[in-house]
């Protein structure tokens, strides 16, 4: 099995429309996909991100807050999963609870460095 990696974009603005009970609904909605990964061994980790950030540039040099992407373009959230290949990581994505609110799923490789 190969390890792929899950970045969910946007949503954002749909989600600050919901009351505190629809984000509750929505909320179970994740955790019954996730937990269904996870009985299939397809789950390895994964979590939301928080909204505060800072952009280190230059070694260091320059700190700044962030992120200052456009919304749907922030990365809020990550999964890793374990797939035969890129297509079948493409078809787990598909149940993701974040296309109910608009938002994206990048799926990408996880590569090895051996040292």
């Amino acid at each position: 099995m190969t390890k792929f990696m899950y970045l969910f974009r946007g949503g954002d603005a749909r989600r600050a429309q919901q009351s505190p009970e629809e984000m509750q609904a929505h909320m179970e909605v994740w955790k019954t996909w996730m937990g269904a990964l996870a009985g299939k061994g397809q789950l390895v980790d994964g979590l939301p991100l928080g909204k505060e950030g800072k952009v280190v540039l230059s070694a260091g040099e320059t700190i700044t807050d962030g992120p200052f992407a456009e919304g749907n373009e922030i990365v809020g959230g990550y999964l890793i999963v374990n797939a035969r290949d890129i297509g079948e990581a493409v078809d787990i994505s598909k149940g993701c609870p974040i296309f109910e609110h608009e938002g994206t799923v990048e799926v990408r490789e996880i590569m090895s460095m051996d040292m």
